[in-house]
């Protein structure tokens, strides 16, 4: 793990990444894995962990025993007639790419990320905001020039 949030980097598969994104959509995969695969990168997707707050077993509030069956492990209570069931968990992935000193923010930013058609990777796009990076103007430049 990284000392600060500034270059995220964790092994994945075996392998140590630097981390593109966490908790990514199946969606966000499919749109991520070609284009960093387009810019040169090797992608790593391997499935997010599950949130820290659940864990296999769920709780009962005020008792020291985990729920099994309908009934409090080491206890005769019956859970009040409902069937205690975990909640589903949206299935996300971890992106990583095997340059473990890749950024995020450095690399649009720094106008290093290309589409397929030769564009610049905006923030927008990035982000899926935009369907088409066609903002080839750097961002200083247009900031710049509204001050003019």
């Amino acid at each position: 793990m990284a000392i600060n949030q500034n270059h995220p980097f964790e092994e994945l598969n075996g392998i140590k990444c630097g981390i593109a994104e966490r908790n990514a959509s199946p969606e966000r995969v499919a749109f991520l894995k070609p284009l960093l695969e387009h810019n040169g990168f090797e992608v790593v997707v391997v499935p997010s962990p599950a949130p820290k707050g659940q864990a296999a077993g769920a709780q009962v509030a005020g008792s020291s025993g985990q729920v099994a069956g309908g009934q409090v492990a080491g206890s005769s209570e019956q859970v009040a007639g409902a069937q205690v069931t975990a909640p589903v968990v949206p299935e996300t992935f971890t992106i990583g790419v095997t340059d473990y000193t890749f950024n995020t923010t450095n690399a649009i930013f720094g106008r290093l990320l290309r589409t397929p058609d030769g564009h610049v990777v905006t923030r927008d796009y990035w982000f899926q905001k935009d369907a088409v990076a066609l903002d080839d103007v750097p961002y200083y430049e247009t900031l710049s020039q509204r001050k003019s």
